[in-house]
């Protein structure tokens, strides 16, 4: 008898977790949060981090010349009895059967600074990766910015879209009662049966743009998932300055690409002083030591002793190499010219991107407050002509006329609103400012 029961308690617990997902509902996204989650798992940022953890490795791999080399090694060898080298030495040493073991020393005293300069040169190209990387950065944050900005304004005009079948439902209702009545004609229903389709086809579009804004939004967060967020309306930016002059000095300062090819030009700078020293001397410094455990009685000179060591102070001075170093000089000179063109042309461009970003964010502004005039105009003049369609003094041809511009004028205020938006946050980008 208690049978039943257990079952249908199984069944509630089952259902349960189901129940409360529902209840749940989609997750809630704050722009924040979004820029949090690209920067954490975005493939470009990663990618970049990677680039910029190893230009630091190179600095690591360019200093190693600062410090002694040191080597071990142990060798045997078994030669025929009174033999000598023949070829390929100029050594005669005599071969013998024995097995030995040494460490051999290696220290660079000086080469004239080229070491130094490369050094500095990787240093140099190591914070230029790290602006890189800041950079990136920034490129995925304007990107979720945009999508994040796309999904409001498509959801903004679902909602709208949803508000406009609404009240010409209403008007489709009212005007088919009329026409049961014969009070109006089928025109007028069709009119209006064709005001009211059109605004389902929008709403149909609408939907689709918002599915395709939620699968850009999951691309700029660095998931392969599209999952509908809800999303936190944002407030209204502030208005952009009334100059754009200012604006190109702090884009100057703050961008992290002008930063990382200014640094990538000190780093040529310091490599082609480097390459200027090849033709300067270098001294190193080679110690050897070791020991002979084990010779061949009667394979080699008995006065010859265990142990060995040894020490050379090198003085290398180029002479001629065919050109070489003065080719490597003068193609690393051309590549600080070229470096030097590309900060300038970088310059030119931000000035311009500036200046187009802030014009475009000022005609953005201006447009909300005229959008919002044209929706309160457009309100009052659907008001006026259902009074007078109403009363019988309008037709349906303008009733529609009017519906038509309460809906286009609706779109206007929405798309301004978030275009300017997306229009801010792109100023915000050029001068360097996005985090």
């Amino acid at each position: 008898m208690n049978k039943p029961g257990i079952s249908l308690a199984a069944i509630f617990w089952i259902g349960l977790p189901g129940m409360l997902l529902a209840q749940v509902g989609p997750t809630q996204l704050s722009l924040q949060d979004a820029q949090a989650m690209a920067l954490k798992n975005h493939p470009q940022i990663l990618a970049s981090q990677a680039n910029y953890l190893r230009a630091n490795q190179v600095v690591t791999e360019t200093r190693s010349a600062y410090y002694p080399t040191l080597n071990g090694d142990i060798t045997g060898s078994q030669a025929n009895q009174d033999a000598r080298i023949g070829a390929g030495f100029l050594t005669d040493s005599r071969l013998f059967n024995r097995a030995g073991y040494g460490v051999t020393l290696s220290q660079l005293i000086t080469d004239s600074g080229r070491t130094p300069n490369l050094v500095a040169s990787s240093r140099l190209q190591a914070q230029a990766s790290r602006q890189d990387y800041q950079a990136t950065r920034f490129d995925v944050v304007l990107g979720v910015d945009q999508a994040y900005y796309d999904v409001l304004l498509a959801q903004s005009l679902v909602t709208v879209a949803r508000q406009t079948i609404a009240t010409r439902q209403t008007v489709v209702n009212q005007v088919s009662e009329l026409f049961k009545n014969q009070l109006k004609s089928q025109v007028d229903l069709s009119f209006a049966q064709v005001n009211l389709s059109d605004a389902q086809l929008m709403l149909i579009r609408a939907q689709d743009s918002l599915q395709s804004s939620f699968a850009n939004l999951a691309q700029a967060l660095g998931t392969q998932q599209s999952v509908t967020y809800q999303l936190v309306d944002q407030p209204a930016s502030p208005e952009p300055p009334s100059e754009p002059e200012q604006l190109i000095a702090q884009a100057f300062r703050n961008r992290p690409e002008l930063a990382s090819l200014r640094l990538q030009r000190e780093a040529d700078e310091k490599f082609a002083r480097a390459e200027r020293d090849l033709k300067l001397p270098t001294v190193s410094l080679t110690g050897v030591a070791g020991g002979l455990p084990w010779i061949e009685p009667g394979n080699a000179n008995p006065h010859i002793p265990g142990e060995y060591e040894g020490a050379a102070l090198n003085v290398q001075i180029p002479v001629f190499n065919g050109h070489l170093f003065s080719a490597r000089r003068q193609a690393a000179e051309y590549q600080l010219t070229a470096a030097d063109q590309h900060v300038r042309d970088l310059q030119d461009r931000i000035a311009r991107d500036v200046r187009t970003a802030w014009a475009h964010a000022r005609t953005a502004y201006q447009a909300i407050g005229v959008t919002a005039q044209l929706v309160q105009q457009a309100n009052l003049a659907l008001d006026l002509a259902q009074g007078r369609y109403n009363l019988g003094l309008a037709s349906i041809v303008e009733l529609t006329q009017a519906q038509l511009s309460q809906t286009q004028a609706q779109v206007e205020n929405v798309n301004a609103k978030y275009e300017y938006q997306d229009a801010y946050a792109a100023l915000q980008y050029t001068l360097g400012l996005l985090h």
